[in-house]
């Protein structure tokens, strides 16, 4: 596996191609990030942004999303994957910000979790885009580059994945290290067909040794 020198270095590489890595959810405050990080599990951003300009239009707050019909809802984000159960998720948990945190997004990682639809991953998302609260967010793009990239083993589990990194990059800057990841994996190296040719971390990439995907 690589050392923490190669791990930043890995990193940097990653920063040069992707210098403006942002999160790509569109959302004006916590409760809309919440929301569409929700609703973007197995969904594209892309998908996820069409569907919450109508729906935050119908139901701006907590407290609105809370009373909402949830025929409605599905009719506003049908577009997007598991719909039903989104929908789902979203008023209910929609109904507990405003029953057991005045209607206001949590900032700690134990209070988000317990909300329906929020795993680690998407409460990392929210403390580090919503709050600053520095975490390192697991998606499919940074467990793949993760591996490809010798950082952790083929057969690490998520949580292993998000400790690892936490431990080899500084503190300060594991959200902008996530975003990183994401962009590189999104737009460079992707699951079916990387940019192998254009990359300046192909010698340490597993893809490109083994000649097959590890995602």
């Amino acid at each position: 596996m690589l050392s923490k020198k190669k791990i930043m270095y890995a990193l940097s590489e990653m920063g040069n191609l992707f210098p403006d890595a942002h999160g790509e959810l569109n959302a004006r405050n916590p409760f809309e990030l919440l929301i569409a990080v929700i609703l973007s599990a197995q969904t594209t951003d892309v998908t996820v942004n069409k569907v919450t300009p109508m729906l935050f239009a119908a139901y701006p707050t907590p407290s609105a999303l809370a009373k909402a019909d949830m025929e409605d809802v599905i009719e506003k984000i049908k577009a997007i994957g598991l719909y039903r159960n989104k929908a789902k998720n979203i008023i209910t948990a929609s109904q507990i910000l405003v029953d057991e945190f005045n209607g206001k997004v949590p900032s700690s990682h134990s209070e988000l979790i317990k909300l329906p639809g929020v795993g680690r991953k998407t409460a990392n998302v929210v403390l580090g885009d919503a709050f600053g609260i520095p975490g390192i967010a697991v998606d499919t793009h940074v467990e793949r580059i993760a591996k490809r990239l010798k950082i952790v083993k083929k057969d690490a589990k998520v949580l292993e994945v998000e400790q690892t990194l936490m431990k080899n990059i500084p503190k300060n800057l594991w959200v902008q290290a996530h975003h990183t990841m994401i962009f590189f994996g999104r737009y460079h190296c992707t699951a079916k067909k990387p940019k192998c040719v254009k990359c300046p971390l192909l010698k340490m990439c597993e893809f490109k040794q083994k000649g097959s995907p590890i995602a």
